[in-house]
């Protein structure tokens, strides 16, 4: 039965195709330069997701919330409404300076153009009640192998779904319900008797008078440079060189199926005058840890799962409660702004510290931080910053500065200084340790458009780490260095890159710190026509003696009604310093990233067929066949084969 069902999926997926977002491409090259710890992609596709469903306006509040725009961009495009008036078609975007060829792919997906100032009275409840859109997406997940747990030691079955309702009306009002279960994870048992092991519901209200935003439920907020809200949505060094150092500014639902670095309860923006803004929110959701034996909290957990009866006995078993606020000035090229945020939890935080490097993790059950952020833009130069302290007086600053020297000059500088004794539960940032605490460093990069077809990227990063880090006993430094050239004639484009990464970490005997040296390249092709594409790439890893490499095809096409896309990759690896990563288009709202190391094969087909205007219907098959194993993973994830292969299947019903 497993056999016919597979061969006849495989039959009818055999028509390969292109993207489900067009815009995923774009991302996948900006990811592929970052290393796992750069980016949170996951959290930058859900809002970039987000803004394709529901695109903004060209105000400066709403065009703060698109992550890849610079500071200068936003000045430009705010500059061109007020001059010339609302934008009729897209194709004015070429008319606005500083939008990078690449900026100008991507900007229409996200923006709506026409009149910029709506009415802000609120509609009727009929009128939203008969134009209302209403979305309905499900998804599951079926693997054709089974592991050690789901034997013996998971609670729940080994398939993964997950359900998601949204019902919007002209980017004013949104409310919606997602439900997720992992693999493992009881159903309607043994500690889930409501059903789904995760709900996030949630009700956004948009431009109602001088309420500018208003949500209830579950919520991402982030502020400034992150130093204190950052909610995992961190400002990698690769998205740094693409929006010269500018972070993000975010308040939105939560609708997506990620447990942790969310709020939950109610967050308000209000337009209090024309240059002032004031925001304020406050929240009180659960959280998974570790306890001591004296009932104390040891550790935080972020994972999510609920599989096991520990991992279920360490679910929601202390709250946290945050309350906080931001005001903003934007006084025309100036902004300033003030942030404060309060956080208890119900038991007390108490890491054991006895290990050098968690000496000054957060500890204790009240923490208080505030912070100020500044920032000015001009035609051709921005600056901006962001000055943190914590309860107990350490310091946490990130200033950022780029200057626009020509139309094909770019040039960023970025300094941080995060104290190894700040805390905050909530600071996501750039940062070479993961953390923003015990670092300081130096990051300079620049952009060169040497023509219209050939651009050019280049950065240099500096950390210095003045405490004790995981596997580092002492101070130490890194250094991070990347250059990119991007070509484009016609139909073709060329891509070639290099990263070359170096850090200290203690010998085999404690006694000193070794040079750790990491190398990755890659090349690749793509040759794009109508109905179809196809991209060839190959990398290359070297981490020590031990190296890696990966040929990868990619063959996307479209045929009427059908779309979908195979993937075939092969590739050999030492070890997993030498891991390699793929991108994989796939299902909506579902970024997919994999990191394969030791020798094999990846093959993955999905297909996609839109029955009509309201129903969608995905499919997607995936394999990993390796040849230097006959066991996957570990413990209970392990699974006693060579080759594990998984069915994802989607419906997206709008009506």
């Amino acid at each position: 039965m497993r056999r016919i069902l597979v061969i006849t999926l495989s039959f009818l997926l055999f028509l390969p195709a292109c993207a489900q977002h067009p815009w995923e491409e774009a991302l996948a090259d900006l990811a592929s330069t970052a290393s796992d710890d750069d980016t949170n992609w996951e959290e930058l596709y859900d809002v970039l997701c987000d803004l394709e469903q529901h695109p903004v306006r060209l105000t400066r509040e709403e065009l703060e919330r698109v992550p890849f725009l610079s500071e200068q961009q936003i000045q430009h495009l705010v500059e061109y409404v007020d001059r010339h008036g609302a934008m009729l078609s897209p194709g004015e975007l070429r008319l606005v300076p500083s939008l990078t060829p690449a900026t100008l792919r991507l900007l229409p997906y996200f923006i709506v153009v026409g009149d910029s100032h709506p009415r802000d009275t609120l509609p009727s409840l009929r009128n939203m009640a008969r134009y209302g859109r209403h979305e309905l997406f499900a998804a599951a997940q079926v693997p054709f192998y089974e592991r050690a747990g789901d034997r013996n030691g998971y609670l729940g079955y080994r398939y993964r779904h997950w359900l998601r309702y949204d019902f919007s009306y002209a980017g004013r009002l949104r409310l919606g319900l997602v439900a997720s279960q992992d693999p493992g994870e009881p159903f309607f048992a043994a500690g889930n008797s409501t059903g789904y092991d995760y709900y996030s519901p949630y009700l956004e209200v948009r431009r109602w008078g001088p309420l500018e935003q208003f949500i209830a439920g579950r919520y991402k907020m982030s502020s400034a440079l992150g130093l204190l809200l950052g909610n995992s949505f961190s400002l990698g060094k690769a998205s740094t060189l693409a929006s010269l150092g500018r972070a993000a500014t975010l308040l939105r639902p939560h609708t997506s199926r990620s447990e942790t670095d969310y709020f939950q309860g109610v967050a308000a923006t209000l337009r209090l005058s024309s240059v002032w803004r004031l925001t304020a929110f406050a929240s009180c959701r659960p959280l998974d840890a570790t306890l001591n034996t004296d009932g104390t909290a040891r550790t935080l957990l972020t994972s999510g799962y609920h599989r096991t009866p520990t991992e279920m006995g360490k679910k929601h078993n202390l709250y946290e409660m945050n309350g906080g606020g931001r005001i903003i000035l934007q006084l025309n090229r100036w902004h300033a702004g003030l942030t404060a945020v309060y956080t208890h939890l119900t038991r007390e935080l108490r890491p054991n510290t006895a290990t050098l490097y968690r000496r000054y993790y957060p500890a204790g059950s009240d923490f208080l931080n505030a912070s100020t952020d500044y920032g000015y833009a001009s035609r051709h130069f921005t600056f901006q910053g962001e000055t943190a302290l914590c309860k107990n007086g350490a310091l946490a600053t990130l200033n950022t500065a780029s200057l626009l020297l020509d139309d094909a000059w770019t040039l960023v500088a970025l300094h941080r200084y995060y104290s190894y004794r700040y805390t905050s539960l909530h600071a996501h940032s750039l940062s070479e340790g993961g953390r923003v605490q015990n670092e300081s460093g130096a990051f300079l990069g620049a952009a060169w458009q040497a023509s219209r077809q050939l651009r050019l990227q280049v950065f240099a990063d500096y950390a210095y780490f003045p405490w004790a880090r995981y596997r580092v006993s002492a101070t130490s430094h890194a250094w991070d260095f990347f250059l990119q050239g991007s070509y484009q004639k016609g139909a073709w484009s060329l891509d070639a890159r290099y990263r070359l990464r170096l850090r200290q970490q203690d010998n085999a005997d404690k006694t000193a710190l070794d040079d750790q040296g990491t190398q990755r390249s890659r090349l690749s092709a793509t040759i794009q026509k109508s109905g179809w594409s196809l991209r060839s790439q190959a990398d290359l890893s070297r981490a020590g003696e031990a190296s890696g490499y990966m040929l990868s095809e990619h063959l996307s096409f479209t045929f009427r009604r059908w779309q979908g896309q195979l993937t075939a990759a092969w590739f050999h690896t030492d070890d997993y310093s030498t891991r390699l990563y793929l991108y994989e288009r796939g299902m909506l709202n579902t970024y997919s990233n994999y990191s394969l190391y030791g020798h094999g094969l990846r093959l993955a087909l999905t297909g996609r067929w839109d029955v009509g205007r309201s129903l969608l219907l995905i499919a997607k098959l995936g394999t990993t066949h390796y040849t230097d194993r006959k066991t996957i993973g570990s413990g209970l994830q392990q699974i006693d084969g060579s080759a594990k292969t998984d069915l994802d299947v989607q419906l997206r019903w709008k009506f």
